[in-house]
């Protein structure tokens, strides 16, 4: 594996505290030195090195999408590993979190082992979050230590929530044992059958049944009450696609009982509204709904204040004829790889002023640490050579049709977003560059 000298960047590492100009050597797959600009090049260690030259560029440790949907197996006319971790490598992401409602369900060490082969001809690294129950079905434990063993971050029935409380603690119980979190899907299913969007005035209007915000709510301060019944302080709780101000509140309120509970959010729940239906836009159409604009600031203040963990797309390809259907039957989900940082950095960044360096922890420093991901979401000398390389001022129109994921549904198509991916490199190997 050739060595990789980038040289004249502006370096923003969250994990060393680096907001400067800084060259950085990577070689055999990992970070070999960080210096200031030109010691490398009289130190003689960019010999044979290919020579990145990033001047007004920002180079930051690549960005860890914690949760994703990468079809296979079983769903591979929607996404593959290889065209979900190429677009992922496109949006700047070098790492991702693979959930596990798969066909079958990843619930076993073999499905977690071949989620990670190599023979998936990945852009990026695989980190498969397993089954939390066999089958998702919400009635027994998988096997936790063989999952971590195997390769498994996490474990979460996503896409399906634990319902019973029974289940619900042992798997807390469990996963604690394991030293793994247990990532809940929050949604009260009791409450949302047969809804297809956020319930208020809108709903009403277009006639459609509404899921409420106590459902997301309601779930997540049972988890919490769960929680706090285990001893030893081990247990880990991660909210999954958090999406309301209420739900936001009870985890404030948790970690303020010195609970061990995080939670992510996707861009389009700070960006977007349930206006974003319009008539009947399925590409609008997600689980959790679009919210109402107070819930929508609410997810940005969670983020300006700390209070959220990290940023992460909940990337779900469908295929085209899929989301060409009446909105109550179209499938919930929308893609997001490509369009997370872009959004990201225009509405945070250039909008409320939020540093480059906190983004790059939100997206990648935050995140690598939440699911313990060693080495990755930090460019000091020792880590993977996981590299995103993007112009923070570039303007750009995200197009659907150019997407390298095999589906897109995305309401995002034509819009104009801030921050440019020019080069990503995993583990060394550059695996995207701009045209």
């Amino acid at each position: 594996m050739s060595a990789i000298l980038i040289r004249g960047g502006r370096l923003v590492d969250p994990s060393a505290g680096i907001d400067a100009d800084r060259d950085v050597l990577l070689k055999d797959g990992r970070v070999v030195a960080v210096e200031p600009p030109g010691k490398l090049n009289a130190a003689g260690k960019q010999a044979e090195a290919e020579i990145v030259e990033a001047k007004g560029l920002v180079v930051a440790p690549g960005l860890v999408d914690i949760h994703v949907h990468l079809r296979e197996p079983g769903q591979g006319y929607k996404e593959t590993i290889a065209t979900g971790t190429a677009a992922a490598a496109a949006g700047g992401f070098t790492s991702v979190c693979a959930m596990p409602n798969t066909v079958p369900v990843n619930d076993s060490v073999e499905t977690t082992r071949w989620m990670q082969s190599t023979e998936r001809n990945p852009s990026a690294r695989v980190f498969p979050i397993a089954a939390a129950t066999r089958g998702s079905s919400g009635e027994a434990l998988t096997e936790y230590g063989s999952l971590k063993a195997a390769g498994a971050v996490g474990v979460s029935d996503d896409g399906k929530p634990i319902l019973g409380e029974a289940i619900m603690h042992q798997a807390l119980a469990a996963a604690a044992r394991a030293g793994l979190p247990v990532i809940q899907h929050a949604e009260d299913t009791r409450m949302t059958g047969g809804c297809s969007m956020n319930a208020g005035a809108l709903a009403f209007r277009l006639g459609l049944r509404g899921m409420p915000v106590a459902a997301e709510a309601g779930l997540v301060e049972r988890d919490i009450r769960l929680l706090s019944e285990l001893k030893g302080g081990r247990a880990h709780l991660h909210v999954a696609h958090l999406s309301t101000a209420a739900a936001l509140d009870a985890v404030r309120k948790a970690r303020r009982n010195g609970l061990h509970v995080t939670c992510e959010v996707a861009p389009h729940h700070f960006v977007l509204t349930e206006s974003e239906v319009g008539d009947y836009n399925t590409n609008a159409k997600m689980n959790p709904p679009l919210r109402a604009e107070s819930d929508r600031k609410a997810m940005l203040e969670g983020l300006l204040d700390g209070s959220i963990d990290c940023i992460a797309t909940d990337h779900a390809p469908h295929a085209t004829h899929e989301k060409e259907q009446e909105f109550e039957r179209a499938p919930n989900g929308i893609t997001g790889l490509e369009s997370a940082l872009g959004l990201t950095l225009d509405l945070l960044h250039r909008k409320h002023k939020v540093s480059l360096g906190r983004l790059v922890s939100l997206l990648s420093t935050q995140p690598a640490a939440l699911l313990n991901l060693r080495g990755r979401g930090t460019l000091v000398a020792g880590a993977w050579a996981d590299v995103v390389i993007f112009d923070p001022k570039a303007e750009w129109t995200f197009r659907a049709a150019a997407t390298r994921s095999r589906s897109s549904n995305t309401p995002f198509d034509g819009w104009t977003m801030l921050g440019k991916v020019r080069l990503t490199i995993s583990e060394g190997r550059v695996v995207y560059r701009a045209e």
